[in-house]
């Protein structure tokens, strides 16, 4: 048996794995790193988090992975040579900490790496017929696995779009596994550049889960901070819209897009949340002299009336009162006071953070892949059933050190 193949048999037959799940978002802040002690598999999961750290890019990466990021025309040699680059950043950055915890490398287990997502095209929004849903991360998982020594899993959404799905949100896998609570209806709501979240009944069944993206939440926010504010990368604390307007003209024209209207599940990311799209609105309202502060405040609203109205109204497809439901809240938009206000007062519900059901808000998503590559090496079956947008299917490529 090749020592590699005998390797994953070991691990997948520990009763605790030592795993790093590694997630850089659409927001480019930076590389979230979580060393997970994992026992179990499937709903007898049990997740520990032993180490996290974020690591922020400085502005060479982000002006990098910003010259291809949701770009229609690229350099196409810049996006190959990308692909090679942030791996090895990243792997740097792995074993940079695992220095800093004393941690030696043949300690853990795997890496689970999200990589950096840089287009993500599903075809309600490429339209174009003869091709299928889309979606793209950098950050070759052979370059991790050879500048660490450690077994990564990596490219985790291929097998989502292969299966049928668009390749996000890949959260329902974790929040089902991991915070599926029997009498109580539940919401993992996650706030980052997009918005998404994940619906768990109080059956705890499977087949009633349900998942989306509902639209922007911090990304438009942050894209025009940045305009405005060159200095800062997102309106920390929403300072700046905290001292604005609605402005009720602009929101009614930002939330006529289509993309609102469109059926459940759905997913998006920057290739249509961006600049133009707000500059687009401005132009037909007649408000490109609004002021920084108020366009942020209406940025901020647009944000929290599209998460709570796809949340009222995936409810009304269940079972149960809208007021039954406990929401809890991670990514950056759960530390936006004024998001989390107006979500407050448009939604009857309870509000906590996932901190509060042991997994750290801002360490979510890096756990959500350590987890998911437990499952690919140990797990079981476990059946959504057939809807569409949550296939029953492990996920992540394999790659070995040497």
């Amino acid at each position: 048996m090749n020592k590699n193949i005998r390797s994953l048999y070991e691990i997948a037959q520990k009763e605790t794995r030592k795993i790093i799940g590694l997630m850089s978002g659409t927001s480019l802040d930076g590389l979230d790193i979580a060393l997970c002690a994992i026992s179990g598999a499937g709903e007898n999961t049990v997740v520990k988090i032993l180490e996290f750290e974020t690591i922020s890019y400085s502005e060479e990466i982000k002006t990098e992975i910003r010259k291809v990021f949701a770009q229609k025309t690229i350099d196409f040699q810049h996006l190959a040579l990308l692909n090679e680059w942030i791996a090895i950043l990243h792997a740097g950055l792995v074993n940079d900490c695992l220095e800093k915890w004393n941690i030696p490398a043949h300690e853990v287990d795997l890496i689970a790496s999200h990589g950096q997502t840089v287009l993500h095209a599903p075809k309600f929004l490429h339209q174009q017929e003869k091709f299928p849903n889309a979606t793209l991360q950098i950050g070759d998982g052979d370059h991790i696995a050879v500048k660490t020594g450690i077994i990564t899993l990596s490219d985790f959404r291929q097998k989502h779009v292969a299966a049928g799905g668009e390749g996000a949100p890949l959260a329902v896998y974790g929040d089902y596994l991991l915070f599926s609570k029997k009498g109580e209806n539940r919401i993992m709501l996650n706030m980052g550049g997009i918005a998404n979240f994940t619906y768990l009944p109080a059956s705890q069944n499977a087949e009633e889960v349900f998942v989306t993206d509902t639209g922007t939440a911090n990304t438009l926010i942050d894209i025009f901070t940045k305009h405005y504010f060159p200095e800062k990368s997102y309106d920390k604390d929403a300072e700046i819209a905290q001292t604005g307007t609605v402005n009720q003209t602009l929101l009614t024209e930002l939330k006529s897009n289509a993309f609102f209207s469109k059926s459940f599940p759905k997913t998006i990311g920057q290739e249509l949340f961006n600049k133009g799209f707000v500059e687009n609105a401005l132009v037909k309202t007649n408000l490109q002299n609004i002021s920084a502060p108020d366009l942020l405040a209406t940025l901020t609203r647009l944000s929290a009336e599209t998460i709570a109205e796809a949340i009222q109204f995936a409810a009304k497809n269940t079972l149960y009162e809208l007021e039954s439901f406990k929401i809890y809240m991670s990514g950056g938009g759960a530390n936006n006071p004024l998001l989390v206000k107006w979500l407050k007062e448009l939604l009857p519900c309870e509000f906590y953070k996932s901190d509060d059901l042991g997994i750290l808000s801002d360490a979510k998503e890096a756990v959500l892949f350590a987890l998911l590559a437990n499952e690919t090496i140990a797990g079981g079956d476990f059946n959504f059933g057939t809807k569409k947008g949550i296939p029953s299917v492990s996920m992540g490529k394999i790659s070995f050190p040497d």
